[in-house]
């Protein structure tokens, strides 16, 4: 599956890239998608998939290492734990989501057998 292309990525960022650091970035990040959403994303992907893919290909390539923040005199640097690698943000992951189908907020969950049908009585006056 093609989420997007190595000249797409390479205009996105504005500077050259190896074949294998656009392989990795898109590998990475459809093993990510694969991990949130599973079969439902479908080849080719549905519209809205792109661009999340390509924003987290770039952060990827951009900050490997999820720092949030540095500073120079000191040498601290912050790191966002739940960005180490290819983890989803929230709003990617509600994006993703919501370009796939699946609902973004609180839903139901019917448990019931499928063969399980409800037993319907249709009042009739006598």
């Amino acid at each position: 599956m093609t989420l997007f292309s190595p000249a797409e990525l390479r205009t996105l960022l504005k500077r050259p890239l190896t074949d294998e650091e656009c392989t990795l970035a898109h590998d990475l990040t459809e093993d990510a998608f694969f991990g949130e959403v599973g079969e439902r994303l479908t080849d080719p992907p549905q519209r809205g998939v792109k661009s999340v893919a390509i924003m987290v290909a770039a952060r990827l390539l951009t900050n490997p290492g999820g720092v949030r923040s540095e500073q120079a005199g000191g040498m601290l640097q912050s790191y966002a734990d739940s960005e180490n690698g290819v983890a989803l943000s929230n709003d990617e992951r509600r994006r993703l989501r919501r370009a796939v189908g699946m609902a973004a907020g609180a839903s139901s969950l019917n448990i019931a057998p499928v063969d399980e049908v409800p037993l319907r009585r249709v009042w009739r006056p006598s």
